[in-house]
Parts: structure tokens; sequence; C-alpha cells
């Protein structure tokens, strides 16, 4: 599959990722030699930062925005989006650094583009799977995505998963500098408030496996955080029109 956009950026949080940070960097730039790359690094203490400085010198494109403080994955992905629209980028990409989302398909996600403005890399539609969890695990996911569909009214399969494409024109619209949500939650709240606001939202199958190397971030506080607020959310937003509205007023204004 093609994609029309010319600019693209990968954006790539890390935390202690320096066993993996070089592999699926490579594996990026094989399979979307035309990507530009932004490693958002929260100051790893295993060199991690250094390493993609070393990387960047030797392949211009490869970017590092470097933070002083770790205070979540959203906040680290919105530093990344911060860093992209101010650079005219026509699509950003999230994914993570550990191997486990594949790079080799981004190119579908670029595809499936042209009818969307989000793109979600899905582990739970058909074609979709994941290898190397355990059942707790998967069980987890899958329930947590129930939840979220529930909950929300948000008719996606995978609102958890953090492979996916935005269209830089989408993330101007959501008032990112309003989102507080830090952990993997901050993926629930972006599918959410795309959905709400009138866009369109395809998903795309993908085979996720699991890290081989380094730690899993996942934690009893992240999944708490995601359920005290999808919970409450779905219990403020009960009305089925928000979406109506906003497409209404989009065409009034367009």
């Amino acid at each position: 599959m093609t994609s029309s956009f010319e600019r693209v950026l990968v954006i790539v949080p890390t935390y202690d990722e320096i066993d993996n940070l070089e592999s699926i960097l490579a594996r990026t730039r094989a399979a979307n030699p035309t990507v530009d790359i932004l490693v958002v690094d929260d100051s790893s203490p295993d060199g991690t930062g250094e390493l993609a400085d070393r990387l960047a010198v030797a392949d211009e494109g490869i970017h590092v925005l470097h933070r002083v403080v770790k205070d979540g994955l959203g906040r680290a992905y919105l530093a990344g989006f911060d860093w992209g629209l101010a650079r005219g980028y026509e699509v950003l990409v999230e994914m993570d650094a550990d191997g486990s989302h594949p790079p080799e398909q981004l190119p579908d996600l670029l595809s499936a583009l042209a009818d969307a403005d989000l793109v979600l890399g899905s582990r739970y539609v058909p074609g979709g799977e994941v290898r190397g969890w355990p059942a707790r695990r998967l069980l987890l996911s899958r329930g947590g995505n129930r939840y979220a569909r529930m909950m929300l009214r948000l008719p996606v399969h995978d609102a958890t998963g953090g492979f996916r494409a935005f269209r830089a024109d989408l993330l101007r619209e959501l008032k990112l500098n309003d989102i507080s949500s830090a952990g993997y939650c901050f993926q629930v709240d972006l599918a959410w408030r795309t959905w709400r606001a009138g866009y369109n939202i395809v998903e795309v199958p993908i085979v996720f496996t699991e890290r081989v190397r380094g730690k899993s971030k996942m934690s009893s506080s992240i999944v708490g955080e995601a359920l005290i607020r999808v919970g409450w959310w779905g219990l403020r937003n009960r009305s089925r029109g928000a979406r109506a509205r906003a497409i209404a007023t989009r065409k009034e204004t367009s």
C-alpha cells in the first residue's frame, strides 16, 4: 500500500529502552525510508537518550527531544505532537520503542488515512493478533477495551492501543492543552475526543508482539487511572448527541 502524505513523523517515547531503540529505529527506517522519527526521551538513566543522539547524528531523518521529567506517556506524546506540528508535518504517528508495534505495518496505517482522520493499529479486529502475552494480560486488555466501549459508547475495538496515525489537522482541533491523562488512558482519551468531535476513525489489523528485552511500563496505578477516568467521563457524558452536533457544526463552518 502507498501513502499520499509527504511529511510523516513517527514519535517514539522512551524511558530505559537502550536494548530496543536501535533495532526499532532501524526496522522503521528500512520499512518506511521517507518518514522522519522523533525520539522523545524522558531522561532515561540507562543512556537511551545518549544512544538516540548518536543515531540522530548518523541519520538526518532521526531527531531527539530530551525531557527533564518523567511524567507519563501522555505528556511525552503531547511534547512530540507540539514538536511535529510546529515543523509542519502532515501526519504524526505514535509507536512504542519496545518492538511490540510492527513498523513494517505502518504503510497500512498511512494508506488507511486516505479515508480517516485517525487510524488505529488494532489487535482486536479480524486479522489482528497478540503474541506473547499471558492469558491474564490479554484478558485485562480486552476487558479494558470493552469497558471503554461500553462506558463511552466509543465504536472501536482497540481504544487502548498505542500504534496509531493522526492527521495533523485533527490534532490541531483536539485542544491538546486540555488533556491531563498521563498513562495509557491517554490513548482512550484521544480516541474518544476524536469520535465526539465528529472525526472519522478507522481500525487496521496489526500483529502485536510482547517485548523481548526490557521491562514493561504497565502498572496497577496506570490501570487504576484508566478505570477511574473512563468511568467518570462516561457518567458525565451520557448524551448520544455530541458527535452529531459536532458534525453539524463542522459542516456549517466548512
